[in-house]
């Protein structure tokens, strides 16, 4: 999986490979120092880009897809709400004599069907159903901020594999450095040649033990990402009426690409700024889909309100009904009846009712106003503390870029030269080559989290493509 090839070379003084009876075999190692060194080889497997992780993440998610059935649910709602209620319909027989039980004796006798219809207070079903058009437009911005979160959360992700697999790259290409530095410490000190002693051939066993170890932690950190990242990898059909996931479609053994992304910072120009103009920034926000989605929310709690101020109207009701009388008992007919009605209550006491309920509508409303601006001020907190962490970051790169890399290389080259003309200490040698190491490691990690930092920032100035669709209309009420 991670084919890295890195070239080292010895420099043995004259004094270190005087011993003729051994020189063949120090000279046979230390051209194998001269070889190129490769890490470990496994199977080629399947290779991740970071767009492709995104692409299959946004594309196979089922939360979007259930998110789209509760946008058709609330459509489908505002539907049935604009419509009258169903009218009612009633049987009755009315005053038939208990004593006989005759239906022609009594001209009061009468078979009676009503039909009645009672119809909304002022304009409430038309306010009802535009507050749920209204918290159907939510939706489609509820998927444009779950994909921006999908895609920093993916980003972070995929980011984790990078860093602990180019780590794993790293430190195999020094294992196998230490490995024949071991080998030559042995053989310089069964030969007795130059000052090796018995505790740098102990000193470059154990530094390749504790090297195994390092990688064995790696590894663990590789698979623990892989498995988080495989999360948002699976294929998902939102055609299959069951909803299946084919949970072996994606392998758990794949690895991602060997270069890092170029991820560009948004609004760029803004964030160099300094101090920040928090004004600035919040109006940068102002099209962050998880602040239009409150927009939505305060304008459905005014349709609240407007909802609320309907229940200071009467509610109308008409009724009419037909009553059918048999003959009398002599034969003359009896006519029927018909009655035709309307009813309508009367708001006469409100302090305790309609009064409370429009006070609660309005709080409601305000309160919301207050939800976004705490989700205002978060965002801005946030990006002013990732932007700060970010130009810290950016700083230590180009101290390692132009300074620490280098330097650590030519301290361990010294020390290395300085063994080979007997002339340092393999303790020094083997320190120096940990330094290296950790120096190169570091700067993966300075890189990897300042693209890390820049994936959470981008997702704060995430601009919704349906603004203008979504939010007019629902202003509108349409």
């Amino acid at each position: 999986m991670f084919v890295k090839k890195s070239r080292f070379s010895f420099k043995l003084s004259a004094v270190a490979i005087n011993a003729v009876g051994h020189q063949s075999k120090i000279t046979t190692l230390i051209l194998g120092l001269l070889l190129n060194l490769s890490a470990v080889n496994v199977n080629a497997e399947q290779v991740i880009s970071l767009n492709d992780a995104i692409e299959k993440a946004q594309n196979n998610d089922p939360w979007l897809h259930g998110n789209k059935l509760k946008q058709s649910a609330i459509q489908l709602k505002s539907i049935a709400a604009g419509t009258l209620p169903d009218p009612q319909v009633s049987l009755s027989l009315l005053n038939t004599p208990t004593d006989n039980w005759d239906l022609d004796q009594e001209a009061m006798t009468q078979l009676k069907v009503g039909v009645s219809q009672m119809f909304s207070r002022g304009d409430s079903l038309a306010i009802k159903q535009s507050k749920l058009k209204v918290e159907a437009h939510k939706f489609p911005l509820l998927r444009e901020d779950r994909k921006a979160k999908l895609k920093a959360r993916v980003s972070q992700l995929w980011l984790e594999v990078y860093l602990a697999q180019k780590t794993i790259e790293l430190i195999n290409n020094d294992k196998g450095l230490f490995e024949q530095m071991a080998d030559v410490v042995r053989a310089s000190y069964s030969t007795g040649v130059g000052k090796t002693r018995q505790q740098d051939v102990i000193r470059a066993q154990l530094e390749l033990i504790q090297i195994e170890d390092r990688l064995s932690v790696q590894y663990q950190k590789f698979e623990s990402s892989i498995a988080q990242l495989n999360e948002w990898l699976h294929s998902y059909d939102e055609s299959d009426s069951n909803y299946a996931i084919n949970f072996d479609e994606q392998t758990a053994t794949f690895k991602v690409s060997n270069t890092l992304p170029v991820i560009r910072l948004n609004n760029a120009a803004l964030l160099k700024e300094l101090p920040f103009s928090r004004n600035k920034l919040a109006q940068a926000l102002v099209n962050h889909p998880a602040l239009l989605v409150i927009n939505l929310s305060q304008q459905a709690a005014k349709k609240d309100v407007d909802l609320a101020n309907q229940q200071y109207k009467p509610q109308w009701g008409v009724n009419a009904s037909y009553a059918y009388r048999d003959d009398m008992p002599s034969g003359i007919d009896r006519a029927d009846l018909f009655s035709v009605g309307v009813t309508f209550d009367v708001p006469l006491f409100t302090e305790n009712r309609q009064d409370k309920e429009v006070a609660a509508s309005i709080a409601q409303s305000e309160a919301i106003k207050t939800d976004k601006l705490l989700l205002t001020k978060m965002m801005i907190s946030n990006i002013e503390k990732e932007v700060r962490q970010l130009k810290r970051l950016s700083e230590r790169q180009t101290l390692y870029s132009t300074q620490l890399i280098t330097q650590t290389h030519e301290q361990a080259e010294a020390a290395l030269s300085a063994y080979t003309n007997d002339d340092g200490d393999f303790s020094e040698v083997v320190r120096a080559r940990i330094t290296e190491l950790n120096t190169k490691i570091s700067a993966l990690n300075i890189d990897i989290d300042a693209l890390k930092t820049v994936t959470r920032i981008n997702y704060f100035f995430t601009q919704s493509d349906i603004v203008s669709e979504t939010v007019n209309n629902s202003m509108s009420g349409e």
